[in-house]
C-alpha cells in the first residue's frame, strides 16, 4: 500500500492529473468532496453548523448556503477557527473510513491518493508515505485563471495569494509533475510517475 499526497496551487492542473491517476487505477481520496459530504442535508456537521452560526445559512431547499457562511466566516477568524473545530474532524474521519474500505477493497498493493489542495498550507507533508505536487509557474496560473476561467485579474491575484507560495509547495514535494506544456506532455509524465508509484507500493509490502 502507498499513501501520496497530491496538491498544487490553483490553476496548476491538479484536477486533471488527479483524474488521470484515478484512470490508471489510483483511489482518489477527495478532500474537497469529503468537506461537501460531511455537511449534506441532514447530517451532524449541517446540523453543528447551524447551531453555531444560525438558520441563515441555510438554503431553501434545507441545504448548507456557503455563499452565506463564507461570509460570515472569511470575516472573521474566531469564525472560521470555530467552523475548522466543527467541520476537520467529521472530515478526518469520512476520509478515514473511505481510506480503511479502498484497502479492504483494493488489496495490499493499493496506491491511495490523497488530492488535498491545501496539503501544504496546513503542514501535512508528513502524514503520506510521498508527496505529488502539480506546478507551474506563477505566470502560467495567472494566464490560466484569468483566460479559460475567465477570472478577473485582480481576484485572480487574490486567490493565488491566498494559498501557499510555488516555492513552500515545491519544498515538500518528493515528486514534481510539470504542467506547464500540452495536454499530451501532461498525461506522459503522469503515466510516468504511476509507474513510480506502483512500484514504490510493490517495495513497501513485507516480505
Amino acid at each position: 500500500m502507498l499513501r501520496v499526497g497530491l496538491t498544487g496551487g490553483i490553476g496548476s492542473g491538479k484536477s486533471t492529473v488527479s483524474a488521470r491517476l484515478a484512470e490508471l487505477g489510483a483511489v482518489i481520496l477527495d478532500a474537497d468532496q469529503a468537506a461537501r459530504a460531511v455537511v449534506e442535508p441532514g447530517t451532524p456537521g449541517l446540523a453543528l453548523i447551524v447551531t453555531a452560526f444560525g438558520p441563515d445559512v441555510l438554503a431553501a431547499d434545507g441545504s448548507l448556503d456557503r455563499a452565506a457562511l463564507a461570509s460570515i466566516v472569511f470575516a472573521d477568524e474566531a469564525a472560521l477557527a470555530k467552523l475548522n473545530a466543527i467541520t476537520h474532524p467529521l472530515i478526518h474521519e469520512y476520509i478515514g473510513a473511505a481510506e480503511e474500505a479502498a484497502i479492504a477493497a483494493g488489496g495490499p498493493d493499493v496506491v491511495l491518493v490523497h488530492d488535498v489542495a491545501l496539503l501544504a498550507e496546513w503542514g501535512r507533508a508528513a502524514e503520506f508515505d510521498l508527496v505529488v505536487v502539480v506546478d507551474v509557474p506563477t505566470e502560467t496560473q495567472l494566464s490560466r485563471l484569468t483566460g479559460p476561467r475567465g477570472m478577473a485579474e485582480d481576484q485572480a491575484r487574490a486567490r493565488m495569494a491566498a494559498q501557499a507560495s510555488r516555492e513552500q509547495r515545491l519544498a515538500v514535494a518528493d515528486i514534481i509533475i510539470d504542467n506547464s506544456g500540452s495536454r499530451a506532455d501532461l498525461d506522459r509524465r503522469v503515466d510516468e510517475v504511476w509507474a513510480q508509484l506502483r512500484a514504490r507500493s510493490a517495495g513497501n509490502q513485507p516480505t
